[in-house]
């Protein structure tokens, strides 16, 4: 999962940023309205987390420009601005959330899962596909019941192939998704991970070897999942 902060404050910044992080997402930051707007409309997120009074352009503005691009990804504000009108406007211009400062990072982060959670509809945190299973609370994944050891990275990619199941997802998707945008987009850092992933999806399966992989390489358009 990947989240966008536009936040003008350095240290509510990285305190937002430390604390997805350890949570296993990708993270990436904008300091002003302008830099914010620009970097939701020609990139992809899950989710933006975003202040109301910022350089350049304001947080009202910025959903609004995010909106008209068409784009439906849930914007949670977090500001200090606590007036009722400012809300209400917030919503009115396609807000998902409004949150006040200070604020708790627990409340904040449960807010943000509850976002992620309403578009994909996802009643339980447990996704199946075929064999494997991953627990997004609990970040753990299994086939046919046995525990998976992955890497934070690891989990992540293949939490973004099971919220995709049987569809195929490119290179370019899986990057914007995994990892930021300081990623190399021509190291083969997607293929690695892939490959390590499914040998530990094939780790100690009797059967693996007699199996069609479960997560399978579509040439020139990318990867898919078994369902």
């Amino acid at each position: 999962m990947k989240i966008l902060i536009v936040e003008d404050d350095a240290s509510t910044c990285q305190f937002i940023k430390a604390g997805f992080e350890e949570d296993g997402f990708a993270v990436e930051t904008a300091s002003d309205g302008q830099e914010g707007s620009y970097k939701a409309r020609v990139n992809t997120y899950d989710v933006i987390i975003l202040d109301h009074s910022l350089p350049l352009k304001n947080g009202i503005e910025v959903c609004d420009e995010i909106r008209g691009s068409g784009s439906s990804v849930p914007i949670i504000f977090l500001s200090v601005i606590g007036d009722t009108r400012k809300k209400i406007d917030s919503i009115e211009k396609g807000a998902d959330d409004y949150l006040t400062k200070p604020f708790s990072f627990d409340e904040l982060k449960a807010r943000v899962k509850a976002l992620l959670r309403r578009p994909k509809k996802i009643e339980a945190p447990i996704i199946r596909a075929g064999e494997l299973s991953i627990n997004t609370e609990k970040k753990e994944a299994c086939r046919n019941e046995s525990p998976l050891n992955l890497t934070r990275k690891e989990y992540n990619l293949l939490e973004y192939l099971m919220r995709n199941p049987g569809i195929v997802v490119s290179r370019t998707m899986i990057l914007e998704h995994v990892w930021n945008a300081e990623s190399d987009p021509f190291s083969n850092t997607v293929e690695a991970h892939i490959a390590k992933l499914r040998k530990k999806i094939n780790s100690g399966n009797d059967q693996a070897a007699d199996k069609e992989e479960l997560i399978r390489n579509i040439p020139g358009r990318g990867y898919t999942i078994e369902i």
